[in-house]
């Protein structure tokens, strides 16, 4: 597979998952220039409102949508037909004003969007995945409507529109961008919890993932089946590698596959809870961002081609944090991503 990556040495340069605890988004902003100048991510604020959590952010324009207090769901009684065939229209037209994310469900985004003249090499943006969408958002029947054929079937789809339109979006503040498919429920596959083959899983994926002409990636903050994702369409795999390297080392040979086609790691060492964040330092999360690496060099990779080809994010979102630890994780994410830069990148 051919990975767009191959062309961008990242450096384990800093960048996030994308949500923040703060409600002001030029605050979140702020924060996101100073500390990930090279590669900001547009911040996701849900505690703002329901309207910016991943689930509703990106719902707006699926047909039969409806919201009703902090319930999403998919009224299939009232007009549906009519709003089927009007979408699949637009997804035929690929229409993206149709499924425009509007400002009151991504202040951070437009906040970002109108930072004045500022233009980035590379912006990074996200989207909540196919997976963890269809499996949280219910049907009449109170379903998952992944598991319903018409619905399931609109997903993707759906998707694909968002995450086109997001792409034209940060067009106009970066030379490229770096868009994370964040997928947490993949976490869950296996364990009865979602009913889905591997056919159906990948189908999923790569039906959003191809719309995504930047490079692209897929997040999974638990212990996935890491040879799954690996076989999507990704440019870049981003994991909580505080808690989880010991899962992705299960499968060191399709990781040493990944990097040698240009693929790039996503390490999530900063932690995102607070209690463990407020123990760290500079020196603590470097020893073990470089225990976790150490053993895939085992298998023929340098550390300095695990750095070149690699990025330093939180282990996850940022949303749960007090706006002062969001900071404090972030200052330790770009302090740590400049001493790795300094002791391996000449």
């Amino acid at each position: 597979m051919n990975r767009m990556s191959s062309r961008i040495e990242f450096n384990c340069l800093p960048t996030a998952i994308g949500s923040m605890p703060h409600i002001d988004p030029q605050e979140a902003c702020r924060l996101v220039l100073k500390y990930m100048p090279d590669i900001p991510p547009w911040p996701q604020l849900p505690q703002r409102c329901f309207e910016e959590n991943m689930y509703a952010q990106y719902s707006e324009g699926f047909p039969g949508l409806s919201i009703k207090g902090e319930h999403i769901y998919i009224d299939r009684s009232s007009n549906f037909d009519l709003a089927l065939e009007q979408f699949y229209l637009n997804y035929s037209q690929e229409n993206i004003t149709s499924c425009a994310i509007s400002p009151e469900y991504a202040a951070g985004l437009y906040a970002f969007l109108n930072m004045g003249s500022s233009r980035f090499p590379i912006a990074k943006g996200q989207i909540t995945g196919p997976i963890t969408w269809g499996l949280s958002i219910t049907g009449n029947d109170e379903l998952a409507i992944i598991y319903d054929d018409v619905l399931a079937d609109i997903i993707g789809k759906h998707l694909y529109l968002k995450v086109l339109w997001q792409e034209r979006a940060l067009e106009q503040v970066c030379q490229t961008a770096l868009i994370f498919v964040d997928e947490p429920y993949l976490a869950s596959l296996g364990s009865g919890f979602a009913a889905l083959s591997e056919e159906q899983i990948l189908g999923f994926l790569t039906e959003v993932l191809e719309g995504i002409s930047v490079t692209r990636g897929i997040h999974c903050c638990g212990n996935a089946d890491w040879s799954l994702l690996l076989r999507a369409p990704i440019d870049v795999l981003s994991f909580d590698a505080y808690n989880y390297t010991q899962s992705l080392l299960t499968y060191s040979e399709e990781v040493k596959g990944f990097l040698a086609e240009g693929g790039v790691i996503a390490w999530g060492i900063v932690p995102n809870d607070e209690e463990r964040l407020g123990k760290e330092t500079l020196s603590s999360l470097r020893d073990r961002l470089e225990e976790s690496m150490a053993p895939f060099t085992r298998d023929g990779i340098s550390f300095r081609q695990l750095v070149r080809q690699g990025l330093l994010t939180p282990s996850c979102g940022l949303a749960s944090l007090s706006p002062e630890a969001a900071e404090q994780a972030l200052e330790l994410l770009a302090e740590l991503s400049a001493n790795l830069r300094g002791r391996y990148i000449s």
